[in-house]
């Protein structure tokens, strides 16, 4: 993706150093987040410096890497195991963690330098997955299409193209005249904050909504389909993605809307039967109650938007069952919710 002019990924390597786009800081500040040790990636991934499946599995890769080249003491085995615990710590739900982690340990376990290859390679992987998906989805939007999307699976989301806005850059690449409706995607705001950062960017037309606005779009024929990401897929089809994008889907069903996930394979989990299995992360309650913006001057600030005193629950994700799926957009093709779709995958 090009920002000002230089093409960036939104996490890489270099030496032992992880660098990653501050996401945080976006869209009101673009700056460059540097992790010297395994711990501050760790505590990136954890504060969502860097968010989203892709991004989140590389950034643990690169983590683990860190960790292999910074323990060369007696000990050396304890600290792996410890620095691994640590990094599967960090965010629960996301499988593509889970998923890096575990190829760059055991690639570690041959030397340093092959866990740093490993990650490198499964980030390349990421993004070129990413492109796949984007020119699979191409094929499922016509000529003209309003495309409804919720939270962030966008380039910031992985290494580079994304997975849910993919097939929107491809299909303005290709001259079809595409309009996205952005969840805003309470309480983070990844949607208004990060998805319309982007997409203004490469200079798709785009309007922010309200996430409560999304049934009376569809209600009105507004909305063409809906494509989301995914931060894990069970073996049956089920899908743990940021919360609110079960209303999407149940809101899509009634009103006859196609209703896609566009996820790498590296974010199926098969051993994981349903999507009641899906462990799904709780966050601070101050993300609800508190917001981040910019004063008159342009400075970062950060105000209580709730009653003073009130609790708040933050669960990160929720689950959308198969049945409300119309299909989901992988590297290899568009298949179906079902677990005979996705066992082939892996055949």
């Amino acid at each position: 993706m090009l920002v000002n002019d230089k093409s960036y990924q939104t996490v890489w390597m270099e030496g032992t150093s992880v660098f990653m786009i501050q996401q945080n800081l976006l869209p009101f500040q673009f700056e460059i987040h540097e992790c010297k040790t395994y711990w501050d990636t760790c505590m990136a991934i954890t504060d969502m410096v860097v968010r989203g499946a892709g991004a989140i599995g590389a950034a643990a890769g690169f983590a683990m890497a860190q960790a292999f080249l910074a323990s060369q003491s007696k000990e050396k085995a304890l600290l792996i195991r410890e620095a691994r615990q640590d990094i599967e710590s960090t965010r629960p739900t996301a499988k593509n963690l889970f998923y890096a982690v575990d190829r760059v340990y055991r690639a570690g376990l041959i030397s340093p330098e092959s866990a740093v290859l490993e990650a490198m390679r499964i980030a390349r992987e990421d993004a070129q997955s990413s492109k796949d998906i984007g020119e699979h989805g191409n094929k499922l939007i016509g000529k003209k299409a309003n495309i409804l999307t919720h939270c962030n699976a966008g380039w910031l989301a992985f290494v580079d193209y994304g997975t849910a806005l993919a097939p929107v850059y491809l299909a303005k690449r290709d001259g079809k005249e595409v309009f996205v409706y952005v969840d805003e995607t309470r309480p983070r705001s990844q949607g208004a904050r990060l998805t319309a950062w982007e997409l203004k960017n490469d200079g798709v037309d785009h309007v922010i909504i309200p996430d409560n606005a999304a049934a009376s779009l569809m209600a009105k024929g507004k909305i063409d389909m809906v494509i989301v990401g995914a931060d894990r897929i069970a073996a049956n089809g089920d899908v743990a993605n940021k919360i609110g994008t079960l209303g999407r889907a149940v809101l899509a069903k009634e009103f006859n809307i196609p209703f896609y996930v566009a996820a790498p394979t590296s974010t199926f989990d098969m051993e994981c039967k349903s999507g009641k299995e899906i462990p799904i992360e709780e966050r601070s309650p101050d993300e609800v109650l508190y917001q981040t913006g910019t004063d008159a001057n342009g400075n970062l600030v950060k105000v209580l938007v709730a009653s003073p005193g009130s609790p708040a629950y933050n669960p990160a994700f929720d689950v959308t069952p198969a049945k409300y799926i119309s299909g989901i957009i992988t590297e290899k093709g568009i298949i179906k919710a079902h677990h005979r779709s996705i066992r082939q995958l892996f055949e």
